[in-house]
């Protein structure tokens, strides 16, 4: 709204010093990275001492860690901090006429929202299930399909290819890493050519987006298991994909590296960091010791908006490396799962690979049986969190790597 209005006041001949700042995306970034910080950080202690007011405080599952029964009681929901963050800083400084803009805030809306349901009814219910999967990853599915079609539909969604970047076209090409040419087509995978064939490509890549909203929301729930995981990790990725999107948003970088030019994808910057202040906010009071978790309300979300804004800048392909964590967090677990059901038919009994899932609780953990025994002692919470994070940056480094290995 504030960028709007110094637009605004630019166009009628207004002038006075600092006026014209706004304009830069780095200045924006900066100021809105200041301000979903310092909300963060003034609203948290309200929310926190209201929470614990209704009495909205985590049930502990008797999993036999170290310090869990510790937390029980330890406010939930603490997600409504991290998007209130995000929301009031974006809406002030961000371009409320870009679609990429919109397409963030409805995925951190809608995947909150899907949250804050699944939240209330363990809460309030006092289900520990919360709510029922196929009406979780139905509402994901949905706003996998909303942003599907809006990057499939919107005539404001182009692409700039080559280092010439001579016109702009709306494309189903992406980023793909560690290749010279670095760059695909989801058109080529459909056999064929013709209308019915560019019509399929579409459709592909959209259930291509759709897959990867969803996957990367469940794979950031996952994560969310110990004290500042979660929360850590997706201001690390977090800010890998604003540095990105700052790249692909300007045409002089774009073309130096040879990558996808995505006209007015800068505001993802915008968004981006607004993501990382409210994330390193949030962690003043949710590192071990936590005073609040993020739940479901926060970790649904968080995903979304990690996968939709790799989406926008065209590396989706990225995202394994990227989100390298929660992918193997949700492998530990499908791994997990399938092999425990797998032993359990042929044997009688069912086996284990690790000692828990998903893989955080498996350095936790002592003297069970599984294939996987190492670490023989289980690790304190708060090496295994900072362990984690030391790993996400080493892959995010080596995601804007691959930007030059080719």
């Amino acid at each position: 709204m504030i960028y709007h209005l110094f637009e605004y006041l630019q166009s009628q001949g207004v002038d006075f010093p600092g006026i014209r700042l706004l304009n830069y995306i780095s200045v924006r970034a900066i100021l809105v990275i200041l301000i979903s910080l310092v909300c963060a950080l003034v609203i948290a202690p309200e929310i926190i001492a209201r929470l614990q007011k209704k009495q909205i405080g985590e049930e502990i599952r008797g999993l036999g860690l170290e310090g869990q029964m510790a937390k029980k009681g330890t406010p939930t929901m603490g997600g409504i901090i991290i998007l209130a963050s995000i929301l009031i800083p974006v809406l002030l400084f961000g371009d409320l006429s870009n679609v990429y803009i919109w397409l963030l805030i409805i995925t951190t809306v809608g995947m909150g929202a899907i949250g804050f349901l699944d939240d209330s009814i363990k809460v309030f219910k006092k289900d520990k299930n919360g709510l029922r999967g196929k009406y979780k990853i139905f509402g994901q599915v949905g706003i996998g399909l909303i942003v599907a079609l809006t990057l499939c539909l919107s005539p404001q969604v182009k692409i700039r290819t080559g280092r010439t970047q001579a016109s702009e076209v709306k494309s189903t090409i992406t980023t793909i890493p560690f290749v010279k040419n670095h760059q695909i087509d989801y058109s080529w995978i459909i056999p064929g050519e013709g209308p019915v064939h560019d019509h399929c490509g579409w459709i592909f890549y959209a259930a291509v987006i759709i897959f990867i909203i969803t996957a990367v929301s469940n794979g950031t729930n996952l994560t969310d298991g110990l004290d500042g995981l979660a929360a850590g990790t997706s201001a690390i990725v977090g800010t890998t994909i604003g540095i990105l999107a700052y790249l692909s948003g300007n045409a002089i970088y774009a073309s130096y590296l040879g990558t996808l030019f995505i006209p007015h994808s800068s505001e993802v910057v915008i968004f981006m960091a607004a993501f990382t202040g409210a994330l390193v906010g949030f962690l003043w009071f949710n590192t071990f010791p936590a005073q609040v978790f993020m739940g479901d309300t926060g970790s649904l979300a968080l995903g979304g908006i990690i996968a939709v804004a790799a989406i926008i800048i065209r590396v989706e392909l990225l995202v394994p490396i990227l989100c390298g964590i929660f992918f193997v967090e949700s492998l530990s677990v499908i791994f997990q799962t399938s092999y425990f059901k797998y032993t359990r038919k042929k044997y009688g009994e069912g086996r284990r690979i690790f000692k828990m899932s998903p893989l955080h609780h498996h350095f936790q953990k002592e003297g069970i049986p599984a294939l996987i025994q190492k670490p023989v002692k289980a690790i304190p919470e708060a090496k295994i969190v900072v362990r984690f994070w030391i790993i996400t940056i080493l892959l995010c480094i080596l995601a804007i790597i691959t930007l030059k290995i080719r």
